[in-house]
């Protein structure tokens, strides 16, 4: 007996963390040549169903060790119904001050994340455009592959 109520607690908790902040939307963009243009924006499109429930919304870059800046300036912009047109620029942090690489490795490739929006709200369900262009001063930037959103549900 004391068994199955073990069985039956561990079950119910694995189900319970499993659902836990479950990505609803992950999708990478690949940057072309590693060479990422400012006139190139990378497009997200989200088909939102469920507006009652909070959101956190992720940005991850992937990039080589050849990439020559310690961080990465970004216009980040939104669209979609019941939200009027908005952009703003982001930094994220890709190394430490000494130089070091920071983020997840995998051989010569590193990845970074911002959280862009912590338990969002969409006003109404539709399609949301999310658009993400590198805005450096050199032009193109080199040695990043890709560009990814994530939209994790609370």
């Amino acid at each position: 007996m004391k068994r199955c109520k073990r069985i039956a607690i561990f079950s119910l908790l694995f189900f319970l963390v499993a659902c836990v902040n479950e990505p609803f939307y992950d999708v990478y963009k690949s940057v072309e040549n590693r060479q990422w243009h400012r006139t190139e924006k990378q497009m997200f499109h989200v088909h939102v169903t469920e507006n009652s429930r909070p959101y956190d919304v992720w940005m991850y870059i992937r990039h080589t060790g050849e990439y020559d800046f310690e961080n990465l300036f970004f216009i980040f912009s939104q669209q979609g119904p019941g939200i009027p047109t908005s952009s703003y620029k982001q930094k994220l942090n890709l190394a430490t001050p000494d130089g070091r690489w920071t983020g997840k490795t995998a051989g010569n490739l590193y990845e970074n994340r911002l959280l862009l929006q912590k338990n969002y709200i969409f006003p109404d369900t539709g399609v949301y455009v999310f658009e993400i262009a590198q805005h450096m001063h050199e032009n193109p930037i080199r040695n990043i592959t890709d560009i990814g959103l994530k939209i994790v549900v609370k």
